[in-house]
């Protein structure tokens, strides 16, 4: 008998202690989760940083060495074709020009001589008071004077050619973007001094790397301003260069822009992302990934009962710390980014962060 009391308040002490074990669990506080709202997004790839060039510009220069005493313009100036913009020492350059002319004097007295002796020897020769050797000899100087005389315009020519390289002026209209030396230091044939640009024709200009999808001349772009993302203007790439670089890897391409607005000067940093079908898809972290029966899976957040659900997906490649998700979700969908391995299903919730993909 007494033994049979005994059994039977164990059994009600640990009935009891089941029913507060219950009783906790249901009273245990929902379980805080970060979790993010997905959304399309563009696919590595389709998305590249760059700046804004004009289509044309030209670094202009002086074919002849010399210092540089003036430079009348700088960066972001408007200049007109035939503008002077920098002028070089002229001294030796006009001291040659002098020298040319004078030595063009002497070959045109010459010449005048050498053909008043030929005419006279002919004269002479006619009343045969002259000899044709003497006559021969006097053509040959008529001629000699004549070859002295072109060399002589030549070299005018040259000269003053060489005195007009000491001026650089403006090829066309356009702006001022970069100088490439200052007043006082001397410059050697072909230096460039100033570079100006056509502010008319611009392109987009990006590094592409080898990895990225293939870009093809004529590709539709949608270029945004990396300060402003409001502003954007389309484009097509018009060149795509042959080789990647061989330090960067990278392939540079041009996006000539379409009627781009004031607002996207020479410069200017962008954004541009590949127009096109099937170049964006639905991101989630590799941490949101939940492998169940060797299939992927992830925790959607059922926001208006506070409870998680386990939901099957299809991912796809990978990039860096994300993997796209083909099927299973859609945009709008709230999913777990950790702790994926310690929830239940239907289990409540507690919201502790938002995030977008």
């Amino acid at each position: 008998m007494r033994r049979f009391l005994v059994l039977s308040a164990a059994l009600i002490a640990a009935t009891a202690l089941a029913g507060c074990k219950k009783e906790e669990e249901a009273a245990a506080p929902p379980r805080p989760v970060l979790y993010s709202v997905v959304k399309p997004v563009a696919l590595p790839g389709t998305r590249f940083a760059g700046t804004v060039q004009a289509k044309v510009q030209s670094a202009l220069g002086s074919r002849v060495a010399g210092r540089l005493v003036s430079r009348s313009v700088h960066v972001g100036d408007l200049v007109a074709k035939g503008d002077e913009l920098a002028v070089l020492d002229a001294t030796a350059y006009e001291l040659a020009v002098r020298s040319a002319r004078a030595e063009l004097s002497s070959a045109e007295a010459t010449l005048a001589s050498a053909v008043a002796a030929d005419e006279r020897q002919r004269t002479l020769l006619q009343s045969n008071a002259a000899a044709r050797a003497a006559v021969e000899s006097a053509e040959q100087s008529r001629a000699a004077a004549e070859a002295g005389l072109t060399r002589a315009r030549t070299a005018l020519k040259k000269a003053e050619e060489q005195l007009s390289y000491t001026r650089i002026q403006a090829e066309f209209d356009g702006v001022v973007v970069a100088t490439g030396a200052e007043v006082g230091q001397t410059v050697s044939p072909g230096e460039a001094i100033v570079t100006i640009a056509r502010p008319d024709e611009r392109d987009a200009v990006v590094d592409i790397p080898e990895t990225a999808v293939a870009i093809a001349v004529g590709s539709r772009f949608r270029v945004s301003l990396q300060i402003n993302p409001a502003i954007t203007v389309m484009g097509a790439v018009r060149e795509v260069a042959p080789s990647a670089d061989a330090v960067t890897r990278t392939r540079r391409v041009k996006i000539a822009l379409e009627n781009p607005p004031d607002t996207v000067r020479l410069g200017t940093t962008i954004t541009a992302e590949l127009e096109g079908p099937d170049l964006t898809a639905i991101m989630v972290p590799e941490t949101a990934i939940l492998v169940k029966d060797g299939k992927p899976h992830v925790w959607i957040v059922d926001t208006q009962k506070g409870e998680v659900h386990l939901a099957a997906v299809e991912t796809g490649a990978a990039a860096g710390r994300y993997l796209s998700v083909s099927s299973g979700l859609k945009e709008g969908d709230r999913v777990v980014t950790a702790g994926v391995n310690s929830l239940e299903d239907g289990q409540k919730v507690k919201i502790e962060d938002e995030a977008s993909l």
